[in-house]
């Protein structure tokens, strides 16, 4: 049996790059997004059907998760690896003087809360199953954080709270999860060419070119699937509750 990996926000950016990697890998992949697929999207049409099954819903809500987690597994039969990739920006970029509560619910709720229940349906699903012959670990979880957890930004600081809020949750599962056979682990994805950073995109273009990034040149999604995928292999069998980095090294602080 092969193994089965759950990606949300899959439908798009980050999140399809890394569900096409992981087909290529040879998992089954269970694709998450808000929205239904409509007859004329063909975002997926190359996906064998037997390999992949799209679901519809909002990690934000509490019935949509149960109903991911139950739809993946009535598909698949398991879950071997959770990608939480699934997020939301701020709708309107407000300093932290004008920032709305209803904007700060929005952001944590999906980003934070969706990610910390989330995870906690689909540990549970992995501990009640049997583990695949020769399997190493139980399962894996990965976390998409952002630069942000780390890097201030007044302007959406509900969005780095929620980020850094991410982080902790990393460390948290990493520590409750080791002893049963669970991996946690986190990518902190920079500025990565998607529709999320398309608004900002001639702003990036003059930092880029300015040299702000060690690495000169913009992030694909491809370069964070890379990262998920080996995070989701057996290569960090001793690791746990650890992040990488995927920035251009933009981390690295110079004088």
């Amino acid at each position: 049996m092969r193994k089965v990996a759950l990606v949300t926000g899959g439908s798009r950016g980050i999140g399809f790059g890394i569900v096409r990697k992981l087909t290529g890998e040879g998992y089954r992949v269970v694709a998450v997004g808000t929205h239904p697929l409509t007859p004329d999207d063909d975002r997926f049409k190359s996906f064998k059907a037997e390999d992949f099954a799209y679901v519809a819903g909002s990690i934000a809500d509490h019935g949509d998760r149960i109903r991911i987690v139950d739809e993946t597994v009535e598909r698949f039969g398991r879950i071997d690896v959770l990608v939480n990739n699934a997020g939301v920006a701020p709708k309107e970029r407000k300093d932290l003087l004008e920032m709305t509560e209803e904007s700060w619910d929005r952001v944590i709720g999906t980003n934070t809360k969706g990610n910390m229940f989330l995870t906690q349906l689909v540990a549970r699903q992995m501990l009640a199953q049997p583990m695949l012959e020769g399997a190493r670990k139980r399962g894996t979880i990965i976390n998409v954080s952002s630069c942000s957890a780390d890097v201030v930004s007044v302007n959406r600081g509900e969005y780095c709270v929620s980020k850094a809020g991410v982080s902790m949750l990393t460390k948290l599962y990493a520590a409750d999860l080791a002893g049963k056979g669970i991996l946690v682990m986190e990518v902190r994805p920079g500025v990565i060419m998607t529709d999320m950073t398309s608004v900002v995109k001639e702003k990036y273009d003059k930092l880029i070119a300015g040299g702000l990034f060690p690495i000169g040149r913009w992030g694909y999604p491809e370069d964070v699937a890379n990262a998920v995928a080996a995070f989701a292999s057996d290569s960090f069998l001793y690791s746990t509750g650890n992040y990488i980095d995927i920035d251009g090294g933009f981390h690295l602080q110079s004088l």
